[in-house]
């Protein structure tokens, strides 16, 4: 079995480039989000219903509340669909 080596021995990883991901709220110019626009609540919800993390909408953990909060009004009115089981 080869040895480990410690995390600080050895070469430097070359660093990814960051990739930089728009916010879509800032990019429609919204303010605030509202349950009866599902066009763009869709753009939240993956295609098995559920509602995508912020890590992967690129939305402020205040904005990611703000869509979370819409997106299951808008399921309340059946506007938008519930994830299939």
């Amino acid at each position: 079995m080869a040895a480990r080596r410690s995390r600080t021995g050895g070469p430097a990883k070359p660093e990814k480039p960051r990739k930089l991901r728009r916010n879509p709220l800032r990019a429609a110019g919204l303010e605030t989000v509202h349950y009866t626009d599902v066009a763009f609540l869709r753009t939240f919800i993956s295609d098995r219903g559920k509602i995508r993390s912020r890590r992967v909408s690129g939305l402020t953990p205040q904005e990611q509340r703000q869509v979370a909060i819409a997106i299951k009004n808008a399921r309340e009115m059946a506007l938008l669909p519930y994830p299939g089981r």
